[in-house]
């Protein structure tokens, strides 16, 4: 018989009070749910210190400072002001998390002052005052009607304004008509001609590419927030491994993916301090995925997973966690009993592949140095293996998820400290419905690349008797 959720949840010990955040009787004996689990978490000594609760993103001054080092920048390149319009770097630079639609946004950084000018939509007054604003300028909404500004009673239809034209109008108000302008993006030629008609006097730059390398790479206080978040996701993960050992095929992989991801929000949420007004917990998020069996077998299978856990399964619990918009990818592949030779050949394979990434992630090697030691290990452990090689090797971890560079054959970057990435030389196995896919936050030093995660990569961790 199929329980509903709220059964589900209250058998699993995670109803009002038994999310394992209080004493009590909550399963697993008269531990918590992820008591047992966490006790078998890996304490690395290399670990950055991540910052405490309290600290629940970047401060104001931050982000200030990293628009001096960006106007440092452009300066010498001989720009005169700075326009953002990424969504990402509008985030990374001023700190406003704002939610982008198909309504544009633009912030101006005049490169000779400490100002902050903003062309945005009505519906974002409040955040946008309320955050670092030198200056306010809005349309009404998207599609503007020209002087049509409801808000001030002044309700107008047609006339629809080129909002690109009028954030340059504006620029040429402000007297940046006849200066270098720095976009964080290259213009397509339809838009450099309403570029050149509004401002003939002025030269556009593309700064995309600064941008994205200062995101790339992690200030000290990006690190210390990462890995509080991955600290909280290593415990996440010893709950979802605990309820697999005890409701293991009497459960779906969704209810235990929503298990997990509403004990995650709990556990992090009690931390987080906030007052309902915009500007904190920002940034937060616990996505958290579950898969079993044949679905493990792909490695972006697109089908809606929701199938009964089996003995014999593969089974993996993956996801993304954040906390200010920093944290990483962690995920970990289980194998639940009975399993075979090829099963553990595999698993050996997708584990040595980690650790070798891990030893090679060290400035100053470039990224597809890495991705070829670990590729090249997968094919010499035969044809077996080889034909289950999918994808490279990890990504860039951003607020954005991925972000360049690559651990790819075709990248030649030079890893540099302070990189971070997805760890993710997973196998899989189409013919016989199952897959190993890890992941993790792995941190570029001198010596070596650092797992930010706590959660083993052993057998003892991954290969489950229920």
């Amino acid at each position: 018989m199929k329980s509903s959720r709220r059964v589900f949840l209250k058998d699993l010990g995670i109803g009002a009070a038994g999310i394992g955040l209080t004493s009590g009787m909550h399963g697993l004996g008269q531990t918590p749910a992820g008591a047992a689990s966490e006790k078998m978490l890996v304490k690395d000594p290399d670990h950055p210190a991540p910052v405490p609760p309290g600290v629940d993103r970047l401060p104001l001054t931050w982000y200030k400072n990293t628009v001096k080092r960006l106007k440092s920048i452009a300066a010498n390149n001989g720009i005169d002001v700075i326009v953002l319009e990424d969504s990402w770097n509008l985030t990374y630079f001023t700190g406003n998390f704002m939610t982008k639609t198909e309504r544009p946004v633009w912030a101006v950084l005049p490169v000779n002052e400490e100002a902050v000018i903003w062309y945005s939509p009505g519906l974002d007054n409040e955040l946008v005052r309320s955050w670092w604003c030198t200056e306010m300028n809005y349309y009404y909404d998207f599609p503007h009607a020209d002087g049509g500004y409801p808000d001030q009673g002044k309700v107008v239809k047609g006339h629809t304004v080129d909002l690109l034209v009028w954030m340059l109008e504006g620029l040429k108000k402000k007297g940046f008509g006849e200066k270098t302008i720095g976009f964080d993006s290259e213009w397509p030629p339809s838009r450099m001609k309403k570029f050149s008609a509004v401002l003939p006097r002025a030269k556009a730059v593309d700064i995309g590419p600064t941008c994205v390398k200062m995101r790339m790479i992690k200030t000290p206080e990006e690190i210390a927030l990462i890995q509080r978040a991955m600290n909280y996701f290593s415990r996440i993960h010893a709950f979802g491994r605990d309820l697999i050992l005890r409701r293991g095929p009497d459960a779906t992989d969704f209810e235990i993916a929503v298990a997990t991801q509403e004990y995650g929000t709990n556990l992090i949420l009690q931390d987080i301090k906030r007052d309902g007004r915009p500007h904190n917990a920002v940034g937060i998020k616990v996505s958290i995925g579950c898969r079993t069996g044949r679905g493990t077998a792909y490695p972006h299978p697109n089908q809606l997973h929701h199938n009964k856990v089996k003995k014999g399964d593969s089974i993996q619990i993956s996801g993304v966690v954040t906390i200010g918009g920093y944290g990483g990818e962690l995920y970990r592949y289980y194998q639940i009993a009975p399993w075979d030779a090829h099963r553990e050949k595999v698993w050996d394979v997708v584990t040595e592949s980690v650790r070798i990434q891990e030893r090679e992630s060290k400035a100053g090697v470039l990224c597809m140095d890495v991705a070829f030691k670990v590729h090249d290990y997968q094919v010499k452990q035969g044809p077996a293996i080889q034909k289950l090689l999918f994808q490279r090797v990890g990504h860039g971890q951003g607020m954005e998820g991925h972000q360049p560079p690559y651990i790819a054959l075709g990248d030649p970057t030079v890893l540099e400290e302070g990189m971070t990435f997805s760890v993710e030389p997973g196998l899989f196995d189409p013919a016989n419905d199952f897959g190993y896919n890890p992941s993790d936050c792995l941190l570029v030093t001198k010596k070596k690349g650092v797992l930010m995660g706590s959660v083993p990569y052993s057998k003892e961790w991954m290969f489950l008797k229920l």
